[in-house]
């Protein structure tokens, strides 16, 4: 193992994909087995996501999976990848993290996005609107103030005020900028566009400001990663996500994952290949060789000091194996 994969941090974001033939309560349950199971494996962190009425994700709650994960491992951080702050009261998310914090200390994780819903269905049904997330920065900087407090309303947070729960800035759009302006860690992805990806963290680390949460840059990579036996087994494991993304892009819904065979026996279109076949473009998969290797050259590109593994597949018992393989990378 090379002194720079030695010395990065690798965490999970579990996005409770569904499956086909598998009910959304499954796909929770699995995501608590996984945190149990990667925890194990030495990963730092573990990660869930926030999606609203998406038929292929059943985390639509992440504070709520959050402490179910949490209740469930003993050492690994858990946390949001991320909360989408435009779609909640600042206070409220306070409150959430503030009630975590304090049933698991010095574990939580704060994951905050700038997303709002997908669709103006849900846009509608949460009470927001397609420009919510340009109030992002100033949403961010009332939140950080409730766990300070230095809200001018005179309400307290409880039990928040005072706790230190670390934010972190996912990089959707103008984040990377908020980011630096906050003082705050970066998530920053994905790994299919790597100059887009590098261009973000220049900025932040050029215009990075030390704030109380965090004195200097810290660059958290994110992005799929699927190591298997052989480079073609490594690429079974993309084929569920390239598939659902591709059906997203053309009809306009993200459904459950299928299984990786019935997906090669689909007709498509020119255009359903097309993002596909673009689906399964500029991951990092293959053996333990091929993986250390390009991740040797991620890490010395940007500069990342953590890894933050997305990995979503059909096939669990070979999601796991992937994560086990990695954890060998990274700890041998």
């Amino acid at each position: 193992m090379s002194s720079l994969i030695a010395s990065t941090r690798f965490s999970v974001l579990d996005r409770s994909r569904t499956r086909e033939g598998h009910p959304p309560a499954e796909a929770l349950r699995d995501t608590v087995r996984l945190a149990r199971e990667v925890e194990a494996l030495g990963y730092h962190r573990f990660w869930v996501a926030e999606h609203h009425g998406v038929p292929g994700v059943a985390g639509s709650a992440p504070t709520v999976l959050a402490a179910a994960v949490a209740a469930a491992t003993s050492t690994i951080r858990v946390g949001t990848g991320g909360v989408m702050l435009p779609n909640h009261q600042p206070l409220v998310v306070a409150e959430q993290f503030g009630v975590l914090e304090s049933l698991h200390p010095g574990r939580i994780d704060m994951g905050l996005g700038r997303s709002v819903g997908f669709t103006d269905g849900v846009r509608k049904a949460l009470g927001r609107d397609k420009h919510a997330a340009a109030d992002f920065a100033e949403q961010l900087a009332e939140l950080l103030g409730w766990f300070e407090g230095t809200s001018p309303t005179g309400v307290r947070a409880r039990p928040a005020e005072g706790l230190r729960v670390p934010p972190f800035v996912l990089a959707l759009n103008q984040g990377a900028a908020i980011a630096a302006e906050a003082g705050l860690p970066l998530v920053i992805g994905d790994l299919r566009d790597r100059e887009k990806m590098q261009r973000g963290i220049d900025t932040y680390r050029a215009a990075f400001r030390p704030s109380p949460w965090a004195q200097s840059p810290y660059v958290i990579v994110s992005g799929t990663i699927a190591v298997a036996p052989t480079a073609e087994e490594a690429h079974r494991l993309l084929i569920p996500e390239a598939w659902s993304m591709a059906h997203a892009r053309t009809h306009g819904t993200f459904p459950p994952l299928p299984p990786a065979e019935r997906v090669e026996s689909l007709p498509m279109t020119a255009r359903e290949r097309g993002f596909y076949e673009s689906g399964l473009t500029g991951h990092l998969a293959g053996t333990e060789d091929q993986v250390a290797d390009a991740l040797e050259t991620l890490l010395k590109e940007t500069g990342a000091q953590e890894v933050l593994v997305t990995t979503s597949t059909y096939d669990r018992t070979a999601l796991l194996d992937s994560y086990r393989r990695l954890a060998r990378i990274f700890t041998t």
